[in-house]
């Protein structure tokens, strides 16, 4: 099933206390019980002003309507193609 990472623009998200990290991600994991084992979150990122989230997903509708159900942004929904990492360099 293919990899997606979500960009999410919320300003001052690394601002954000462990308990509001703690509802938001209550919120998100309530959101994918609903909508059943074809949606899955792996891990985020959280930075100054952006969440980068990583799902697999069947495709980038189920990750919007993840966000629209949960009352999230999703600024951008990109398929992953490959990774890399230090070793592809060997």
């Amino acid at each position: 099933m293919p990899r997606y990472v979500i960009e999410r623009e919320i300003p001052g998200a690394g601002k954000l206390s462990a308990t509001e990290l703690k509802a938001i991600s209550q919120k998100s994991c309530s959101v994918l019980q609903d909508m059943g084992p074809r949606i899955q979150w792996l891990h985020s990122y959280v930075t100054g002003d952006k969440i980068y989230c990583v799902y697999i997903a069947p495709d980038a509708e189920t990750i919007r309507e993840h966000a629209r159900q949960g009352g999230f942004p999703a600024n951008s929904v990109s398929e992953v193609r490959t990774v890399i990492d230090p070793v592809t360099s060997e």
